[in-house]
């Protein structure tokens, strides 16, 4: 399908998309727009993207507040980044199949790209800006609403951790033992989508945990979630920033 979304989408695949979303586009051309990655062309998606993370993480932010009196600033700004991570993002875009709908340039299909969590967040978040500038800001939050109320309705069963650098670090503290040293061992991929690989170490103790993601800082974190695994102190988990 995203293959025929470079001359303007079919009438068919807007009426599927748009029952998927829940909202039918005045105007096709900012869906179509919302929906083309940078490997195709200079009039993509970014932009769109961008307003569409902002208004995400405010919507999310008032609602965790509503729903959440019970955590102060610290474990809502955790909860919400991991409501808004590009973990979280792309498993809502595959729920609605959003990947058949991406238009990619001929190296990010050959890669498979319409599944890398990457390009399906931000293609949902560039939908996302695309509806606020068809129908406003009360269009969007209501899909926003829509696409997260699964998640939504099982806060109360969430709990909002502290991010796996912090967990190590109090955790190591606490036995008096040398704080972690972060090492980035390997930068691959093009300049606007490297991954990081990244060692942490603790002095006094063998085991090395180890992680990559599209940062930095995220790759921090995943080693520090490695190491925590490791010592017997933690499940496995996989934090993400955008």
């Amino acid at each position: 399908m995203a293959a025929s979304i470079g001359g303007g989408l079919a009438s068919e695949l807007i009426e599927t998309l748009s029952k998927r979303l829940g909202w039918s586009f005045n105007d096709a051309r900012l869906l179509a727009q919302a929906l083309t990655h940078r490997s195709v062309s200079d009039e993509n998606n970014e932009r769109l993207e961008f307003l569409g993370d902002g208004i995400l993480n405010f919507v999310v932010a008032a609602e965790l507040y509503h729903r959440r009196p019970d955590l102060q600033e610290g474990d809502l700004s955790r909860l919400r980044a991991a409501l808004v991570n590009k973990s979280a993002l792309a498993g809502i875009a595959r729920s609605i199949e959003l990947g058949d709908y991406v238009e990619l340039g001929g190296g990010e299909l050959k890669s498979g790209g319409h599944r890398r969590d990457s390009i399906l967040a931000d293609t949902l978040e560039a939908v996302l800006g695309a509806v606020y500038l068809d129908g406003g800001f009360d269009a969007c939050q209501d899909m926003i609403q829509r696409l997260y109320a699964q998640h939504f309705a099982d806060l109360p069963k969430m709990k909002a951790k502290k991010d796996p650098k912090t967990r190590l670090q109090e955790y190591l503290q606490s036995r008096q033992l040398p704080l972690p040293e972060y090492q980035v061992d390997d930068i691959a991929g093009r300049a606007h989508e490297q991954v990081f690989t990244v060692s942490c170490r603790v002095e006094t103790i063998t085991l090395v945990g180890a992680g990559s993601a599209g940062s930095r800082r995220a790759g921090e974190q995943a080693a520090a979630a490695d190491l925590l695994f490791k010592l017997g102190i933690d499940d496995p988990a996989t934090e993400s920033d955008k």
